[in-house]
């Protein structure tokens, strides 16, 4: 029958009027195809760069503070001190002894006038005390030393700023200068924009990620061998598939609910530190694990399950001589991405208190302590002007955080990946 009514068909016409418009058309459509998509890639490399050159643009002025230099005679407002008197472990003792705020604070009067100490930050000081730390002998002569000016006059340097502040830059002139800011690299949050620094945010993310990633990843990995080695094909085991997937799904605000009601209401643990921060973010976390770790150990061929059942492997041995290692990579590529995700997560670390005023950076996982991402959300609420560029550069220490793992995660999948 078929071939009677192939017979019966007219051949087709390819140079037909209607035929070449017919292909006209799927080549139109073909080529409207492509530029759309062409045109998406464009539309969200604008926005990337967009971001990228605002990020950084912004950003890098928060790596740098402005400065006035102070001209110190040590051995004159001192009263003779020794550098030995400065060194070893009653150093610091000493120094807030000696009272080395007030003569910071005297020799800026002397060389800016009574309202000298108006043109600087309140916590410059700090600096001078750093130096001598470091370097005793300073105090045996004299130093020029750089201190930072306040938020309005930094910001009216590097940018525009209020009347007042730009009157100000334009009376100090050439004495004012730029200096890298390592307060910014070495400090933790305080009230004033020029002696912020994201060190206890970012040794309160590396605590919590370390947390994350000792309770998520093997319960995880067990999950998935169990899960994909061991469980039986029922409807428990669907319903448990079922659920994982659509926990990987979940708005992360949920687990924080949970922490917040499990964690912190329940078990009463203390609130805002790394230890509730990393269980929350490892029930976040986990269901990407399990849904990665299985798909590695699905990728393993049966043949090499097979070839050590066959030389006389027990099927533990199977799993943990044999298919886990060879699954590892997958499991490590989509573990450290989903530790990527959890550390730019801010929502479930609002819901269990870590959005404190934290600065001192914690020395335990019980300690208070914030995170990256609570600690950007934070300081782009101030009104300060000054914090506006701080979040921007914390921003950019975030992403190259996150882009160093990405990368990581690459690194292991194309070093350690086997092909079938």
């Amino acid at each position: 029958m078929n071939s009677l009514t192939e017979m019966k068909r007219n051949p087709t016409d390819w140079q037909g009027e209607a035929m070449q418009k017919r292909i006209a058309r799927r080549y139109a459509a073909e080529r409207r195809f492509k530029a759309l998509g062409m045109a998406a890639v464009i539309l969200s490399a604008g926005f990337l760069a967009f971001l990228l050159i605002v990020m950084v643009g912004n950003g890098f002025r928060g790596f740098t503070q402005t400065e006035l230099p102070v001209d110190i005679d040590f051995p004159a407002v001192t009263g003779g001190a020794s550098a030995s008197q400065f060194e070893g472990p009653n150093a610091d003792a000493n120094l807030q002894s000696m009272g080395l705020r007030e003569i910071v604070d005297s020799s800026i009067e002397i060389q800016y006038g009574p309202d000298g100490t108006d043109l600087f930050s309140p916590g410059g000081w700090t600096a001078v005390n750093a130096m001598i730390l470091n370097d005793p002998d300073i105090v045996e002569q004299q130093a020029t030393v750089y201190l930072p000016v306040i938020s309005d006059i930094d910001v009216a340097y590097k940018d525009a700023g209020n009347p007042e502040a730009e009157a100000k830059v334009r009376e100090l002139g050439d004495r004012l200068s730029t200096g890298f800011n390592w307060n910014f690299l070495s400090h933790s949050d305080a009230t004033d924009p020029m002696q912020v620094g994201i060190w206890g945010a970012f040794k309160g993310s590396l605590i919590t990620m370390i947390v994350t990633l000792l309770l998520a990843f093997p319960v995880g990995v067990l999950a998935a061998l169990y899960l994909e080695e061991y469980a039986p094909k029922n409807r428990l085991t669907d319903l448990i598939e079922v659920s994982i997937n659509n926990l990987a799904a979940v708005p992360s605000i949920i687990f924080g609910l949970l922490g917040l009601a499990v964690f912190l209401n329940f078990f009463g643990m203390p609130r805002s530190g790394a230890l509730v921060g990393g269980l929350t973010l490892a029930l976040m976390t986990m269901p990407v694990i399990v849904i990665s770790g299985r798909n590695a150990v699905k990728s393993v061929p049966p043949s090499i399950r097979e070839a050590a059942l066959g030389i006389g492997a027990s099927p533990l041995q199977v799993v943990f001589h044999h298919v886990l290692p060879l699954a590892l990579p997958g499991i490590l590529t989509g573990t450290i991405i989903g530790m990527a995700r959890a550390l730019g997560e801010t929502a479930p670390l609002l819901m269990i208190g870590m959005r404190a005023f934290i600065a001192t950076p914690p020395s335990g996982i019980t300690d208070p302590a914030t995170v990256l991402p609570v600690q950007i959300f934070l300081w782009s609420d101030e009104v300060d002007r000054g914090f506006v560029e701080k979040t921007s550069a914390a921003i950019i220490v975030l992403l190259l955080f996150l882009l160093t793992m990405n990368a990581l995660a690459i690194y292991l999948r194309n070093r350690f990946e086997t092909r079938w």
